[in-house]
């Protein structure tokens, strides 16, 4: 699979695995069954563990141009997160996109922030051989 392919294959699994999992913390009615604190965390801890795997799964077959990979690769998680956040999530949770941004939206950085900090080292790495 080419890289482009595979990045926005993991992208959109990134986003769609903590959707998955916070299924567990609703009720049928939709209800959120513990602290909207807690919940928010754990919904931190799943997207950063699923996005940290899936960047160390792309990174290994990656040769060069490491920060130009880490840069798009962050870029492109931010923008797919946020666009099934705005076609899914934002329609479903009833919620205006001030309090999205706010609440949910800016977290999505830490994509960008962490690759590029992987591609970083990788490049700095790389130099060194």
């Amino acid at each position: 699979m080419n890289s482009i392919k595979k990045n926005i294959l993991y992208g959109f699994l990134v986003w769609l695995i903590p959707f998955i999992i916070s299924f567990a913390f609703y009720s049928p009615n939709g209800e959120l069954t513990i602290d909207k604190i807690f919940f928010k965390t754990i919904m931190i801890i799943t997207g950063t563990l699923a996005g940290i795997f899936l960047m160390v799964k792309h990174f290994k077959s990656i040769e060069n141009n490491f920060l130009k990979e880490g840069i798009l690769l962050g870029i492109s998680w931010l923008l797919i997160n946020w666009i099934l956040d705005f076609i899914v999530l934002i329609p479903m949770a009833d919620i205006s996109y001030p309090t999205y941004f706010t609440e949910i939206g800016l977290r999505y950085l830490t994509f960008p922030i962490i690759s590029i900090g992987i591609a970083y080292l990788l490049n700095q790495k790389h130099i060194e051989k």
